[in-house]
């Protein structure tokens, strides 16, 4: 080989190597609720979380100054396909809310462009989230004694995206009432700091399920602390 055509093969092998040094180690992290712990999904891993879910979607691109990029990010129904995506996104790093059930696939592309035009594509594998479908349950009463056992009102729930409770007394007065933002730490049985009177309460409570479930729940909880006074 002629030494100008061998130093043309060195210098085109060298800027395919420099062109597909062009990546990004990208990551989509979110809080799972039922743990108490941060997430982090690399690419080609999957996860079932329930709703709401807010997802942040980080590129970590890994390129030379001499490069240019446009990142893009794809959130799509897997059974719609990615070419029908539910959010195309242009930003390194975004976030969004997975609100519905079903499995979801999130892609990242990115477009890199050299000083002279010449351009390279990356695209990740799907990162795949499942939304669980809802549920929701809550005790017919409780016995707020500290005894350990059952001394709070707690309602049970799966991928509910709306949530609004209100516990009434027999005289139609509030006493308690919660929604998403603080249904898990539950009621200990107390009005303005002090426990309520044994007896017959009344729950209302409406919310939303992740596959569009509406659920209307009312009905009758009891609340009897045992034979120790709490009322004095």
């Amino acid at each position: 080989m002629k030494p100008k055509i061998l130093f043309a093969a060195l210098v085109g092998m060298l800027a395919v190597y420099t062109a597909w040094g062009q990546t990004a180690e990208p990551t989509v992290t979110f809080h799972d609720k039922a743990n108490d712990a941060d997430v982090e999904m690399s690419p080609g891993e999957s996860q079932t979380m329930n709703a709401p879910l807010e997802i942040k979607l980080t590129a970590n691109v890994k390129a030379d100054s001499y490069w240019s990029y446009k990142c893009e990010w794809k959130i799509y129904n897997m059974k719609d396909g990615e070419s029908k995506p539910l959010v195309d996104r242009f930003d390194e790093t975004t976030s969004f809310t997975l609100t519905s059930s079903g499995a979801y696939g999130v892609k990242l592309y990115i477009t890199f462009t050299d000083g002279d035009g010449e351009e390279v594509e990356y695209e990740s594998e799907a990162f795949t989230i499942s939304i669980t479908e809802s549920k929701l349950s809550c005790p017919d009463g409780f016995s707020p004694n500290d005894d350990k056992i059952n001394d709070v009102f707690e309602v049970e729930y799966q991928s509910i995206v709306k949530m609004k409770g209100v516990i009434f007394n027999r005289w139609g007065q509030k006493v308690y009432e919660f929604d998403l933002s603080n249904v898990d730490q539950g009621w200990d049985g107390r009005q303005n700091g002090r426990y309520v009177k044994d007896g017959v309460y009344f729950l209302n409570l409406q919310a939303v399920g992740s596959d569009g479930i509406k659920y209307d729940i009312k009905k009758a909880i009891n609340i009897m602390k045992g034979l120790r006074d709490y009322d004095e």
